[in-house]
């Protein structure tokens, strides 16, 4: 058996990789200007998140270990490590966002702050601010009550107000208002050409006499940007041994609630400011603590307005229209004639969502089973559903309330479904329900016929325009009657369904998976072609990696495309030398996830809602499903090699993580695969229009 302590890459580690890639985008000169200074935004709010979540933790975990006295060094040194490694990455964001601004500047798009504007910019900022913004300014002072930790908030960024006079010094919070008023705002400027704009946070210090004057007594007074990261008590991995967790006191579980675990401030705050806050906030030697820019929250950096041309920012590509689709009278005519497959955001989500209306007054339609984990704030999914509901349609929705982040959302949807006369399901206890299922029964010249959606992706309008996902439609009974199994099993857990087509988390995802490449290593081993193609977002599952190791040992071919987390290490000779393995970072977010076994050349076919992570396969409802339709199969391949064999926007994932690009060999064409594919999904929809025609 492989040992992994020295082949095995902490899957944090790799996250910070990951987020490592999102940030070579802001420094691409290739990309439109504007996209750069966007990815800031991405790469900022990915790594609040994995503060929040991650790095909150493995915190957890120090404390705990401490508590029961077990060995604490590896977590301790893996803290570190992590936070050595954001910071090296910090300090890389700091200087790429000076090029940004230089390059800015480059176009006659300049920023200002409160030191480099005329006296009439300065009359203008201070009327913009005394109508648009103090009115959402709500100081605090701090004195020996406040409890800062409670009042800080993780998703803004403030102001440290220090009033100093010859009484003493006053320290005073100011949260910058970015959820009343646009945190970038466009400035009057030198001439027509030229375009000036202002941090939000510069107009109030620009205004802050406006906040104090009269009220505190001050000879001098200056304002620096802090924010604060919490723990956000969700167990993103799964990592944590939970049965420790859950017999901890509640005093520790109140210990351990919603704590500071990073502290970021402006570098030029004076130290004993630091020292201040850092007790302020209860900061530990565990904590993260980054001296960082003037700015905090380069999230808002995801809707930083494009002051200038279109060139700046990507090119919208044109829609591609479903053929099937689009010359059937309706959804159910396509689907019942033959597997539909889309590809999002090159398709429209509206295929979809006038699935879903069709079938809400459809007098055919019995009923409607669907699990949402994730839907847009105006969601047409939920309208449809409320309405067939109206329409006395069987409506069954079994809503996630443990969707990270979106918890309050979903309870919320859940409560007007509910009042719609919707059955609302909230799934298992122990299992979060991540599977991307729709189901809608018919009745049609007497029989009962079932229509099916699998997908990779969320029910979500928004992140269908920004996310890359499959989503089969599909009437095959082989199929259907599965999934209508998957339903059953959630709502009667004590069911045990088997499924040929259906990989399902956790009932037979990982047996089958592994059996799978268990056959790939018995063929290698009889001298046989043999190979693995995969998709995924992160492959961290240890006894996967073990498996993927033993079968490049073997001999197997295996190539994979993996967004973020990749704890295996490729390319090791005598561990690892057959397994070549890329990651794709460009304008949209690769999310599906996809496996091709080659099995004798009986190719096994699989798209899933699942990566390959112990919380996908062990602790989730995941599904995989089987593509039937040689048609399809033939699609998602061509998708499949595609990014293989991306030249432009591909990095190496290597045994050392150093995110390399890969090179485009002389001679060869250039593919940048999500342009590529739309291209190749544009020629197949030709393709079956002109078969149509005949």
């Amino acid at each position: 058996m492989t040992d992994l302590s020295n082949n095995y890459i902490p899957r944090e580690l790799s996250w910070l990789s990951f987020n490592g890639r999102v940030l070579q985008e802001a420094a691409d000169p290739s990309v439109p200007l504007i996209e750069r200074v966007r990815f800031l935004g991405i790469y900022s709010s990915n790594l609040d998140e994995f503060f929040k979540v991650k790095v909150a933790e493995l915190k957890r975990q120090v404390i705990i270990n401490k508590a029961k006295d077990k060995d604490n060094d590896d977590t301790v040194q893996l803290l570190k490590n992590v936070q050595n490694e954001a910071t090296r990455y910090q300090k890389t964001l700091n200087h790429i966002y000076k090029e940004l601004l230089s390059e800015l500047g480059n176009q006659n798009i300049f920023m200002r702050d409160n030191h480099n504007i005329n006296e009439e910019q300065k009359k203008w900022v201070v009327r913009y601010f005394q109508r648009h913004v103090l009115k959402h300014i709500n100081p605090v002072i701090i004195d020996a009550d406040t409890d800062l930790v409670s009042f800080l908030r993780d998703q803004f960024t403030y102001l440290l107000v220090d009033m100093t006079s010859k009484e003493g010094v006053t320290h005073a919070l100011i949260e910058i208002p970015t959820d009343k008023v646009p945190r970038f705002v466009k400035i009057p400027s030198e001439g027509a050409d030229i375009v000036n704009w202002m941090f939000l946070d510069d107009v109030i210090r620009v205004g802050m006499h406006k906040i104090f004057e009269g009220l505190f007594n001050y000879d001098k007074i200056e304002a620096y940007s802090i924010k604060m990261n919490r723990d956000a008590e969700y167990d993103l991995n799964g990592d944590i041994d939970r049965s420790v967790l859950e017999n901890m006191s509640e005093s520790l579980k109140q210990r351990l609630n919603a704590m500071p675990v990073r502290f970021s401030y402006d570098a030029n705050m004076p130290e004993e400011m630091v020292r201040f806050m850092a007790k302020e906030l209860k900061m530990s030697s565990i904590d993260s603590m980054m001296g960082g820019n003037r700015y905090h929250n380069f999230k808002d950096f995801l809707s930083f307005p494009n002051f200038g041309s279109s060139r700046m920012e990507n090119p919208s590509l044109p829609e591609i229209k479903s053929t099937q689709f689009d010359t059937a009278i309706t959804p159910f005519d396509a689907i019942a004639k033959k597997d539909v497959l889309v590809y999002y955001p090159y398709y429209s989500f509206d295929y979809f969502t006038e699935f879903l209306r069709h079938a809400s007054y459809d007098p055919k339609v019995s009923s409607i089973k669907i699990n949402i984990y994730r839907v847009a704030s105006n969601s047409r999914v939920i309208d449809s559903l409320m309405h067939a509901a109206n329409n006395g349609k069987s409506v069954t929705v079994v809503v996630e309330l443990k969707a990270r982040f979106d918890e309050a959302n979903n309870v919320k949807w859940a409560s007007r479904l509910t009042q719609a006369g919707v059955k609302v399901l909230f799934g298992l206890p122990t299992l979060k329900i991540h599977s991307k299922l729709c189901l809608i029964t018919r009745h049609e010249d007497g029989k009962v016929v079932r229509y099916a959606h699998v997908g990779t992706g969320n029910f979500n309008e928004k992140t269908a325009r920004i996310y890359t996902d499959f989503a089969l439609f599909t009437a095959n009974p082989k199929v259907t009657k599965e999934v209508d199994d998957v339903f059953t099993f959630i709502e009667y857990p004590y069911t045990r369904p088997v499924f040929e087509n259906l990989l399902v988390s956790p009932l037979n995802a990982r047996e089958r998976i592994t059996f799978m490449i268990d056959r790939e290593i018995e063929n290698a081993k009889q001298g046989r072609e043999a190979s693995i193609h995969f998709k995924v977002n992160a492959l961290v599952d240890e006894p996967l990696v073990m498996k993927l190791y033993e079968a490049s040992q073997a001999g197997v071919k295996i190539r994979g495309v993996v967004r973020g987390m990749c704890s295996l290490r490729p390319g090791i000779d005598g561990l690892s030398e057959n397994i070549y393995i890329t990651s794709i970072v460009d304008r949209f977010l690769e999310h599906p996830r996809v496996m091709i076994f080659h099995n004798g050349g009986d190719e096994e076919m699989y798209i899933s809602s699942a990566d390959w992570m112990r919380r996908n396969l062990d602790f989730r409802i995941e599904v995989g499903c089987r593509i039937l339709d040689e048609d399809l199969q033939k699609r998602i391949k061509g998708v499949l090699e595609l990014q293989e064999n991306d030249n432009r926007k591909a990095r190496i994932i290597d045994a050392d993580q150093r995110n390399v690009y890969v090179q485009c060999i002389p001679g060869e064409p250039q593919i940048r695969s999500q342009i590529a594919i739309h291209d190749y999904l544009q020629e197949q929809e030709d393709l079956i229009a002109d078969g149509e025609k005949e």
